[in-house]
C-alpha cells in the first residue's frame, strides 16, 4: 500500500471516528433539548469575556450571519441566550448567556465527556496520550482561516 492509498485509509478512519462521536453526542443531547450547532454556538458565546455581536459569532464559527440568526432564535426560545441591544451603537445587537444557558452548557460539557469515553474505551491512558499528541499536532499544523 502506497503512502496515498495509507492516508486515504487515516482519512477514512478519522471520519468514521468523528461520525460515531457525532452520533453519541447527538443522541445525549436530544433530551436536553439542544442540537450539536446550538451547543457550538452556546459554546462559543461563553468564550467570549462580553457578549458578543451576531457578525462576531458568524465569523468564529465560519458561517453565515443567517445560520447564527436561526440557531439565536432557538437558543433564545429555550431561555438560553438573549438578544442585548448595544449600549453604544443601538443598530448592533449582542448576545448574552443566561443563568440557563450556563446551567445547560455544564450539562452539554459532561455530555461531550460521555461521547468522548466511549469512543476512547478501547484505549488505554498510554494510547489515548498518543492519540491526544498526535491530534494536537494535526490542529497546530492546520493553516489559521481569516474570515
Amino acid at each position: 500500500m502506497d503512502s496515498s492509498d495509507a492516508d486515504g485509509v487515516l482519512a477514512e478512519q478519522l471520519l468514521r471516528v468523528t461520525r460515531r462521536l457525532q452520533r453519541i453526542q447527538s443522541r445525549q443531547l436530544e433530551p436536553i433539548g439542544i442540537t450539536p450547532a446550538q451547543f457550538r454556538l452556546l459554546r462559543t458565546v461563553a468564550h467570549y469575556d462580553g457578549p458578543p455581536r451576531m457578525a462576531d459569532l458568524a465569523q468564529r464559527l465560519d458561517v453565515v450571519p443567517r445560520a447564527v440568526t436561526s440557531l439565536v432564535d432557538g437558543l433564545e426560545a429555550g431561555g438560553r441566550v438573549r438578544r442585548a441591544p448595544d449600549p453604544d451603537n443601538r443598530r448592533v445587537v449582542r448576545i448574552e448567556i443566561t443563568e440557563e444557558g450556563l446551567t445547560t452548557l455544564r450539562s452539554l460539557r459532561d455530555a461531550r465527556r460521555a461521547a468522548a469515553e466511549e469512543v476512547l474505551a478501547p484505549l488505554t491512558t498510554h494510547q489515548r496520550e498518543v492519540l491526544g499528541g498526535l491530534l494536537s499536532a494535526l490542529v497546530d499544523g492546520m493553516p489559521k482561516r481569516h474570515c
